[in-house]
């Protein structure tokens, strides 16, 4: 996969270089390119932003100098889905994270200020919010994207090790124990130190669901609506 990232501060995104992304770039599965869109502004100053018509606090991104990135990116990211990164885009979540994979190329173009002309959106696939708070710009919801996107392509992770992680099929992962088995009197259930792998599963696939129902019921709906049970089975 080609992921591109389009950002006026690209020196930020150093976290891409390490674990998990910097295997998969050595591996070829995946490249990322950082692009400074100041790179493609038309101000002999390199400026991208301006006053927002009507007035107001604050200064917006302009149309030209992302219009640009993005249609010089295309030539080489010919099936780049584009993504602005944006408050008032769509709730992320992992179901949107294994579609992104699915794709050739993705190509995310940071907002930043009060945000980017509203033009811009018209070249954009999607728009996509982290979380209902807000950031200084667009760049650690980019890298939240990548991160989650990247783990799901083949050949990163160990081919069944995504089924298990939370919010796969809307359910969390169950609660994990290591060494010792006693640290200050709490101990570790009996059951995952009996060796009888087909309780150790079904107590895992209990305590998953039973910890999904009662921090984020809201999941646990979605759960049963796509074919969940009470139990711990699913279809």
């Amino acid at each position: 996969m080609l992921i591109d990232i389009i950002s006026i501060f690209p020196e930020i995104f150093t976290p891409l270089d390490v674990s998990i992304i910097k295997r998969a770039k050595e591996k070829k599965i995946v490249e990322i390119r950082i692009w400074n869109l100041r790179d493609f502004s038309k101000d002999k100053h390199r400026k991208v932003d301006d006053k927002a018509y009507g007035g107001g606090k604050g200064m917006v991104l302009k149309c030209q100098p992302i219009y640009d990135a993005v249609e010089m990116i295309k030539k080489t990211n010919k099936e780049g889905r584009v993504i602005l990164t944006s408050p008032t885009g769509l709730l992320y979540n992992q179901q949107i994270a294994k579609k992104l994979s699915e794709e050739k190329g993705l190509i995310i173009i940071c907002g930043h200020y009060e945000g980017v002309d509203e033009r811009v959106k018209k070249i954009c696939d999607y728009e996509i919010s982290i979380g209902d708070y807000i950031l200084t710009g667009g760049e650690l919801p980019a890298m939240v994207i990548v991160d989650s996107v990247v783990r799901l392509l083949k050949g990163v992770l160990p081919e069944d090790a995504p089924t298990y992680d939370s919010f796969h099929n809307y359910i969390f992962d169950w609660p994990c124990y290591t060494r010792p088995e006693n640290f200050r009197g709490m101990k570790v259930p009996e059951v995952l130190i009996s060796g009888n792998h087909k309780e150790i599963e079904k107590w895992r696939r209990k305590m998953a669901i039973e910890m999904t129902k009662e921090k984020r019921p809201d999941l646990y709906e979605k759960y049963i609506k796509q074919g969940g049970k009470n139990g711990i089975e699913k279809n």
